[in-house]
């Protein structure tokens, strides 16, 4: 022990001598390492602890029906009954379902996020209530019999002022009185990763709070997401073969509607895919990836460095052998100092994670709709990570250069001049052979960037098929505010025709959903003269509108009529169909006047009008059927106001919101915003991507640069003999030049070769996450190529003028 102190004491003050390297090996480490850090924070935060709050997360699985690599669906909640009664793979199986929810009897309604859970809900989660209780067996045995509620931590703070007493008041929730019975740990914020939920309330409360009706034993409508907990020496693949048997008599029972999803996956929690682990999933295990490389770089690059710092070592270390140090002790001690200067680096590092750990919530919208929330932070899991990687970082850079540098013969180093540098050549050979690996690693790391660059602009030119720019939205719901549906739909024509009176408001309509934004409903759907094969999902995306919507939105329409104000319950249904619906259903056939059946409605309608395709959910998604419903034949409690106007759409959300109050004062209005900030979320990976991959890539353009700049250097000074001797017999300025560009362009070359091979094999692993460009885009490749090249000419053209200016005398006397 005390001799590694000894070389501690020793490692720190050869550091102290060279300042200027300790500056920048720390500073290129720190970016290396920051990289990883940062990437790591927002892992351990969404995928390793999706759930905060929860105990023994890894035994908690999400249950979805669909199979493996489908679009994902929920259950219905006879599905649920029969996969969870008797059931041996876990512990307990509970369902939830979001809710919007209406704060209401003191003052002003306040619109919250909540959920509908079954009785075992915090049990299966292992959630235990800091005060009071969670929900009681007896509370999911009759409808409408549990008016109890168990409220977050934070409604607690904000709301009623931590009061330890909250257990047993009551709050009124859409106008219902409930008694809080509980009240959740700071930690956990609900059970779907990245949305933060306020308030639960038992399933058999859901007629309160949903306005689709009885939903407990509805067999069409699949609203549920399932948690299980599974038993100790039970897997997911068992689980999973056992609830798709399970769920068998109740396809059977039902094929229409289980047609394409009769299968249960089961999910581990950090997969959720009703959750921002959709996302998360695939994009942060990528960027990790790249920020492996970009670490590597910075090992490499710093390896290069202490192997040219090594050679004006060679006397230090041919003295202490002659002395009587064995090889392995002056290995340690290089070691030991590569290890400071690594967790150096780390420090840097986790100051620059500090600092960046939280702009990843800064590329997701501010949406009041759904209460986004992330909570990263660089906890112990990180510090401990940042630690591992610092001290792996120091031992791979640091290995080679220590084991090169102590192979040294003493007497001969001895002998030779203080100012000789034999044996250097063969480090140069090395440091080029480092340097080859750097430009390949850096030419990888700005083709992924390249291209995810390329995609997110891509991403910004693509034509979702409508036009949000100029257009302002807010929503309303008149189901938590009391409204019935015919009282409702009155009110809805009242709020249009205000708003179309307004100075500055080109037209009007109200959805209940917006293109590439949160949310949407669809329905089972019989199209008239079409046979569905067999096990053929008939699911189709389904938006409510009112007249005027695709002017508004500016949806063009390929044929036949928009939606009127006479198209109301006691006229004939009329339906709009995009023309994937058509060209799927009825192709080379005329679709006006075709009828299609809708379960959500339960009634036949008329195609009246078809509209051309828009992105629905993403803007890498292939055209899928759609069809559009009117709000006057088909009510629906929660609507947006779609207003284009002339202007910055939020000049006039104060006067929206004045208009909405002039008909109901406390009518709670929420999401105001323009419509093309909510488009935002569409080309959040690509955003993500483009922005930190980007940034590695500039990074490993400058380390490029620095790498094949200091080799050059290097072995151009160790060739200063020969240069002399080449000017003595007559090579000219020129040929010098060749000669130094020459032996940088041959490294060049050599790097972008192999990260060309390296960047066609492993690119293609990028290809989901790409849009509009494909991984081994020719254009991404071929400039990236050039630009690495040029600037690696240009690093080797200061060494090269320096070697041209070189006295032949000077130099000749130079060993």
């Amino acid at each position: 022990m005390t001799s590694f102190w000894q070389d501690v004491r020793y490692s720190l003050r050869m550091i102290g001598k060279a300042p200027g390297f300790a500056v920048i090996a720390i500073l290129t480490l720190a970016l290396g390492i920051g990289a990883n850090t940062t990437i790591f924070s927002w892992i351990n935060s969404t995928l390793l602890n999706p759930v905060p709050g929860l105990s023994s997360p890894s035994e908690v699985v999400a249950l979805t029906l669909s199979q493996p690599g489908d679009n994902p669906f929920p259950l219905t909640y006879p599905d649920l009954e029969a996969m969870r009664d008797g059931q041996k793979s876990f512990t307990g199986i509970a369902a939830c379902n979001f809710a919007h929810m209406s704060l209401t009897g003191k003052g002003k309604p306040e619109r919250v996020w909540g959920m509908v859970a079954s009785a075992n809900y915090f049990d299966v989660l292992g959630v235990r209530p800091i005060l009071g209780r969670g929900f009681l067996p007896v509370e999911d045995e009759r409808p409408g019999g549990a008016p109890v509620a168990v409220i977050s931590y934070r409604l607690w703070q904000t709301h009623f002022a931590a009061n330890p007493g909250i257990v047993g008041h009551t709050i009124e929730i859409n106008q219902h009185p409930y008694t809080i019975v509980g009240v959740t740990p700071a930690a956990f914020q609900g059970s779907q990763t990245g949305v933060r939920t306020e308030i639960w309330v038992p399933i058999m409360m859901e007629a309160q709070l949903n306005p689709l009706g009885d939903l407990l034993h509805d067999h069409h409508q699949f609203w549920l997401l399932a948690f299980g907990r599974l038993k100790p020496g039970f897997v997911r693949e068992q689980a999973q073969e056992e609830m798709t048997l399970r769920l068998k008599p109740e396809v059977k029972n039902y094929p229409e509607e289980h047609k394409g999803h009769d299968t249960v996956t089961v999910y581990p929690l950090w997969r959720n895919p009703f959750g921002l682990n959709y996302f998360l999933s695939t994009l942060l295990p990528a960027l990790m990836s790249i920020a492996g490389l970009v670490l590597l770089l910075a090992c490499v690059n710093v390896a290069n460095l202490m192997l040219v710092r090594s050679v004006g070592r060679r006397r230090e270390i041919a003295i202490r052998m002659s002395l009587g140090a064995s090889r392995w002790r002056l290995v340690r001690q290089l070691l030991v100092e590569s290890l400071i200067l690594a967790l150096a680096g780390g420090v840097v590092a986790l100051l620059i994670t500090v600092w960046t750990e939280g702009t990843l919530m800064k590329f997701l919208p501010v949406t009041e709709d759904i209460p986004l929330a992330l909570s990263i932070a660089a906890d112990r899991t990180v510090l401990l990570a940042a630690l591992v990687i610092s001290v792996l970082t120091g031992v791979i850079f640091g290995i080679l250069p220590a084991l090169r540098s102590s192979v040294v013969a003493p007497v001969a180093v001895l002998k030779e001049d203080s100012g000789k540098a034999s044996g250097g050549l063969r480090k140069a050979r090395l440091a080029s052979g480092l340097v080859v690996a750097q430009i390949s690693l850096s030419l990888l790391l700005l083709i992924c960037a390249g291209l995810f660059i390329r995609s997110f602009l891509s991403a910004e030119q693509i034509n979702p098929g409508f036009n949000p720019h100029n257009v302002l939205i807010a929503s309303y719901d008149l189901f938590t505010a009391g409204y019935s549906d015919s009282s409702g739909a009155e009110f809805d024509r009242q709020l249009v025709a205000k708003l179309e009176a307004l100075p500055g408001i080109q037209s009007v309509a109200l959805s209940d959903r917006v293109p590439l934004g949160f949310g949407g409903g669809s329905t089972s759907v019989k199209p008239q003269g079409y046979v569905s094969q067999a096990n053929e999902s008939m699911e189709t995306q389904v938006a409510i509108i009112t007249p005027n919507y695709f002017q508004t939105v500016q949806i063009p329409m390929v044929k036949g009529r928009d939606f009127t104000l006479q198209d109301t319950k006691s006229s004939e249904r009329a339906v709009i169909v995009n023309e994937t619906f058509v060209n799927r259903y009825w192709p080379h056939q005329e679709a006006l006047g075709k009828q299609l059946y809708s379960d959500l409605p339960k009634e036949w309608f008329t195609v009246v009008g078809v509209a051309r395709d828009v992105k629905v959910s993403g803007l890498n998604e292939k055209p899928t059927p759609f069809l559009y419903l009117p709000l006057y034949q088909v009510y629906h409690a929660t609507m947006i106001i779609n207003a284009r106007v002339t202007g910055d759409p939020l000049t006039f959300g104060k006067t929206v919101e004045k208009t909405i109050h002039e008909l109901n004062a406390n009518l709670v209005v929420f999401d105001v915003t323009a419509l093309e900030l909510r488009e935002q979320f569409a080309s959040f990976g690509q955003r993500v991507a483009g922005t930190f991959v980007g940034a590695f890539g500039l990074l490993a353009l400058v380390l490029a640069a620095v790498g094949i700049y200091g080799v050059t250097a290097y072995t151009t000074r160790q060739r200063t003999h020969e240069i002399g001797i080449r000017m003595a017999l007559g090579a000219s300025k020129q040929d010098i030049l060749r000669l130094v560009l020459g032996h940088g362009l041959g490294l060049t070359l050599a790097g972008v070769a192999l990260g060309l091979a390296a960047s066609f094999a492993l690119t293609r692993y990028l290809r989901s996450l790409l849009l509009g460009v494909t991984s081994t885009d020719a254009l991404t490749f071929s400039s990236v190529a050039i630009l690495l090249c040029a600037v690696a000419l240009f690093a080797c053209f200061i060494p090269a003028r320096r070697a041209m200016r070189v006295d032949p005398m000077v130099a000749l006397r130079y060993e």
